[in-house]
C-alpha cells in the first residue's frame, strides 16, 4: 500500500489542536475594511474553528495531522 498524501493546500490553512478541534482563519479581513467596524475587524483576527458538519471532510484531507 502506498502512503496516504496530505493535501498541502489544507495543511497550510488548518491546524489541529491538542483536543482534536480544527483551527482556521476567519474570512472578510482582506479588503473593503473601511466599511467594517473596529470591533468587527478585531473579532475577525481571532481564530475560528471548523464546524462539526465539515470536520470529517477536513480530517480526510489531513490524514497525518
Amino acid at each position: 500500500m502506498p502512503k496516504i498524501k496530505t493535501n498541502r493546500g489544507a495543511a497550510k490553512r488548518f491546524k489541529v489542536t491538542a483536543t482534536g478541534k480544527i483551527k482556521r482563519k476567519k474570512a472578510f479581513l482582506r479588503h473593503i475594511l473601511t466599511s467594517k467596524t473596529s470591533s468587527n475587524k478585531r473579532s475577525l483576527r481571532k481564530a475560528g474553528y471548523v464546524d462539526k458538519t465539515n470536520q470529517k471532510q477536513i480530517e480526510r484531507l489531513l490524514p497525518n495531522r
